[in-house]
Formats: C-alpha cells, sequence, structure tokens
C-alpha cells in the first residue's frame, strides 16, 4: 500500500511539474518567436485597444498554408487576440458592447469573417495537438465579413493597427490587419 501512495504521489508531483512549470516555459519561448504587440485609439470619449502575438513570413506562404483558407485563425500566436472597448461602438452595422473580446478570423481567398467572442482562452490553440484552436463557437457575439486586400509587397512580421481613411471628405476609422500579401480593414463607428 506505501508503495502504491509513493507512485501515486510521484505521478502528481510529475503532472504540476508540467502544468506549473513546462507549459509556462514553453509558452513563454514561443513569445520570443513572435512577440506581443499592442494598437490602440482614442476613439469620441472612449478608447479601443488590441493586444496580439505577432509572427513573421520567415519565407513562408502564409494565408492558403500555414494559415488555411476556410478555417477559425487565433489570429496571430500564442493567445488569442484581444479587442477591448470602452464605450459601444458600432462594426460596420453591428453593435459591440464596451468590453473585453477575443478576436478570431476565418481567412479566405477573397474575403475574411472576422468574430469578436466573449470568452478569453489563456491560450489559442489546444495543447494536445496544436492544431485546433480554443475558439467555442457558443460565445461569439459578432461576427462580420469583409473583403481581402491584395499587397503589392508582403508585410514580414503580423501587423494589427487602426487606421483612418477619408471616404466622401470624411474621416473613417478601420481596424488593419496585414501580414504576406494581404491586408483586411474593419470599419469601426462611434
Amino acid at each position: 500500500m506505501k508503495i502504491v501512495i509513493k507512485i501515486l504521489i510521484g505521478i502528481a508531483v510529475f503532472i504540476a511539474l508540467i502544468y506549473f512549470v513546462a507549459i509556462p516555459y514553453i509558452h513563454n519561448e514561443a513569445k520570443k518567436f513572435s512577440p506581443e504587440k499592442t494598437a490602440t485609439l482614442e476613439l469620441g470619449g472612449g478608447s479601443l485597444e488590441v493586444d496580439y502575438s505577432s509572427p513573421s513570413k520567415k519565407g513562408r506562404t502564409i494565408f492558403g498554408e500555414l494559415v488555411p483558407y476556410g478555417k477559425i485563425w487565433r489570429t496571430g500566436a500564442n493567445e488569442p487576440t484581444t479587442f477591448t472597448t470602452t464605450k459601444q461602438i458600432k462594426i460596420i452595422d453591428k453593435t459591440l458592447p464596451a468590453g473585453k473580446y477575443s478576436l478570431w478570423t476565418i481567412p479566405n481567398k477573397d474575403s475574411w469573417k472576422v468574430i469578436f467572442n466573449t470568452e478569453i482562452p489563456e491560450w489559442g490553440v489546444t495543447r494536445v495537438d496544436g492544431n485546433q484552436t480554443t475558439h467555442e463557437v457558443k460565445y461569439d457575439y459578432l461576427t462580420i465579413e469583409v473583403p481581402t486586400k491584395k499587397l503589392e509587397v508582403p508585410v514580414e512580421d503580423l501587423s494589427i493597427n487602426f487606421e483612418d481613411i477619408e471616404i466622401n471628405n470624411t474621416s473613417q476609422n478601420n481596424l488593419s490587419l496585414a501580414w504576406d500579401t494581404i491586408k483586411i480593414m474593419i470599419p469601426i463607428y462611434k
């Protein structure tokens, strides 16, 4: 009986070491290759913030290969990208209340679905195989679809920013995402 207890204690210690030491170490090492970045925008008495990890192209074909078409993507590396708004805004024609959301995308060749999800998992993919995302559709709050734009010059590191563009002499706020030869623009209204 004492041997069984010692074996069980040994297994418990081993599992605890993996969970509390090895996995956090691996996550920290992964962040060295895809550094954390933040984009912010002051918007009519409120603010918007996007926190993401920025992977590099490194000679790879990104969309359609590394990031497959038609599959949910954590929109960056490491933890899921988060989008925080301190005030209610409109994304295209849909209302997004103040709060913090995980930002997921489904890239396709000509358009992308962009999903604002109320759950923010610790990591963007499962620990089992690393290919399945931790996204849960039941927490999707808002989904929109935007067209892709082909870029002449490839973007080496994933870049998420806020951009103002002029449309009919009016300034339009957009959340932009660019990587490799693809860019999307997500219109944001106060």
